[in-house]
């Protein structure tokens, strides 16, 4: 009886094309022993950061140090051997490789004992922590132009004898020739790629705090990334697409919170047509509702004509903001938005405005833009700057560079090993079903939906200029930045308008959607897991977004353990609410550990002091057993290679595909 396995055509064909990378049994054998020794590795770390907010210095230090990890592996290394002082010193050196070389180039005495003694200990930690990869994988993480010297050093310091004298014959002619710091520098940056594998980025690296421009250069050089697109996010991916909507709603933002250096000196563009325009049209207009709010160590620097000029342009951009919104809105009746129309309900003689039937005292109306017969009209010269203003962020590179980054790493939600990451919610109705939307003419709700609004996201910024699909997608834009009951934010409505104008506080309120009540239960946690494919017992939600409320006692675990909150809270406008400085989460082989931070005292105390961030770490979740590649989305991926490889061989033994000897 003939055993031998019929191949389809489809198979033969792709066997054959595979035959071209592996065209021998030895060749695919190897490749098969290989992927399977990966396969048995121990599951690589996780790190999980959310809510960044602008705030480059507090994010480069949780980045650095792993969430405490680095300093973990330290301990567990030299715990014994080094006083804390010389391992607070080594991790801070790890962290800030450049600034730490400086320092000691500076106050060292003897500086060439100091670079062998730092290097033999570097090697020995990137020694300890290579243990879970393969010597590829390590070397694929070493800087290019040091990789052989750093390859030698690591696998030379374990050898005894005469490999030993080489290795230390190494060290020495680094520190001869001068390249010592060079070699520190490059050992510093394996460690921190070893230690921490993968990054994820659960939403809002934009607005709040100075320099996004920073994080979003950092995370663009990170060895793997993804970014699930927080309403921050989306708000700069539709300016930089040409939302002249967004553009002002970024303007507005960034004037209000003094937050311009991102704007003009991270980005390039300027705000002198909206300087020029504030200050004619609005120099003798009521401004007091849009005083910039300053703060930090800067804020007595400025002048009382300083403060006025802010106030003028933030009111002149707003007011553009506002009625442009209202275009929208009337634009997309099925974005269900019609009672956010509030400039066509003042009443300027009596100075009242009109919500839901009920009459408001208004404390500005002074508005020498609006037409009340046309209250969502641009004026000629309102149209020219807002114009300006979008060219000037349609043209500036570096953001461009930066928003491309975004979508091409980016999305609104991700599975991965297990666990659901999104940064706001799944819109839920009061009834705890999947709240549905009947927007783009379907109707829609759970990950059909936001599998949609993914894709119209992409839209704004990749259908061609000037198309209907393209406009239709800058507004989806909006309408995920602040629609009702949006995915990314998450509430009935954004009262910014109220705000400005209307001292009674209770019109401020933004009702959450019922998604935040039902989370807490663990059976709803199980239905939205299942609703994007996830079942199991180490399976979770992990998102951001709502900052939690530590102070008074909230929990960032919700949902029986099932759903994770990690709102970072770098921002420290959110710091006084939550009372720390928010969470991050490491999923490694052995454990679920979430870690609670205070507040970073800055980069020069970290160098200069070795001012760690002080954070509390939590297991939460221990896995039965380790676990290994295998059992992750990589390991499928790389079974799904072995057993094409596997059928490769067979082919090859059977003569269905013949092996080519001579590649």
């Amino acid at each position: 009886m003939d055993s031998k396995r019929a191949f389809t055509p489809e198979q033969l064909h792709y066997l054959r094309l595979l035959s071209k990378q592996y065209p021998t049994v030895q060749a695919a054998g190897t490749e098969i022993i290989r992927l399977k020794a990966v396969l048995n590795l121990p599951k690589p770390t996780e790190h999980f950061m959310s809510d960044i907010h602008g705030e480059h210095e507090a994010f480069l230090h949780i980045l650095n140090s792993g969430s405490g990890e680095v300093k973990e592996k330290l301990e567990e290394l030299f715990g014994n051997t080094m006083t804390q002082r010389d391992r607070s010193d080594l991790a801070t050196l790890i962290y800030y490789p450049g600034s730490k070389l400086a320092l000691a180039a500076d106050e060292t005495e003897d500086l060439e004992e100091w670079y062998r003694l730092t290097i033999h200990r570097l090697v020995d930690m990137c020694r300890y922590v290579s243990t879970k990869h393969t010597r590829r994988k390590v070397r694929s993480l070493m800087v290019p132009d040091y990789e052989q010297i750093l390859d030698e050093l690591i696998h030379l310091a374990e050898e005894g004898g005469s490999r030993r004298d080489q290795y230390e014959n190494i060290i020495s002619t680094i520190i001869q020739i001068g390249q010592a710091a060079d070699i520190i520098k490059a050992l510093c940056s394996l460690i921190k790629s070893l230690v921490v594998d993968h990054l994820h980025i659960v939403g809002d690296i934009f607005d709040r705090g100075p320099r996004a421009d920073i994080i979003m250069d950092s995370l663009m050089s990170a060895q793997s990334v993804d970014i699930q697109w927080g309403n921050h996010d989306v708000l700069w991916m539709g300016a930089a697409s040409g939302s002249r909507t967004l553009v002002a709603t970024v303007l507005s933002n960034s004037i209000r919170y003094n937050n311009l250096d991102v704007i003009e000196t991270g980005y390039g563009i300027s705000l002198r047509p909206l300087s020029i325009f504030a200050n004619e049209v609005y120099k003798d207009c009521d401004t007091q509702q849009f005083q910039v709010k300053l703060t930090g160590p800067d804020a007595d620097q400025y002048t009382e004509k300083d403060k006025l000029l802010s106030a003028r342009m933030n009111k002149a951009i707003t007011i553009i903001l506002f009625k442009l919104e209202g275009q929208k809105v009337l634009r997309h009746p099925e974005f269900g938005m019609d009672d956010r129309l509030l400039l066509d309900k003042i009443n300027y003689e009596d100075r009242t405005l009109t919500i839901g039937g009920k009459v408001y005292e208004m404390l500005d109306c002074d508005f020498p833009t609006v037409d009340p017969k046309n209250p969502y009209e641009l004026t000629e010269e309102e149209s020219h700057v807002i114009n300006q203003l979008t060219d000037s962020f349609c043209n500036s590179e570096k953001l461009q560079r930066h928003i491309r980054f975004l979508y091409s790493k980016g999305s609104l939600y991700k599975t991965f090993n297990g666990n659901l990451l999104f940064h706001g919610c799944i819109p839920m109705g009061a009834d705890g079903s999947l709240l549905s939307f009947t927007i783009g003419g379907k109707e829609r709700s759970g990950k059909e939906f936001l599998d949609y609004a993914e894709k119209t996201a992409r839209k704004a910024y990749y259908d061609k200029r000037g198309s209907q699909e393209r406009q239709f997608g800058m507004d989806f834009l909006w309408w995920l930045w602040c629609g009702r009951n949006s995915p990314i934010y998450g509430r009935d409505r954004m009262t910014t308008f109220e705000r400005r104008f209307i001292a009674d506080e209770s019109t401020w309120t933004e009702p959450k959607n019922a998604y935040y009540t039902y989370y807490q239960d663990p059976a709803v946690c199980d239905m939205l897991l299942k609703e994007f494919g996830l079942e199991g017992p180490h399976c979770h939600i992990i998102n951001g977004h709502v900052p939690v409320r530590t102070k008074k006692g909230e929990s960032p675990i919700k949902g029986g353990g099932k759903l994770l909150v990690i709102d970072g809270g770098f921002s420290r406008a959110y710091q006084p609410t939550s009372g720390i400085a928010g969470y991050t989460l490491i999923y490694n082989s052995r454990h679920y550990r979430i870690v609670s931070h205070q507040p970073f005292a800055g980069k020069w105390n970290a160098v200069h002091k070795n001012d760690d961030i002080r954070n509390e770490s939590e297991v939460f979740e221990k896995l039965e057993t380790r676990m290994h590649i295998s059992q992750t989305d990589e390991g499928a991926a790389l079974q799904t290679q072995v057993d094409d490889l596997l059928m490769l061989l067979e082919a090859y033994r059977s003569g269905a595909v013949a092996e080519d000897h001579k590649s």
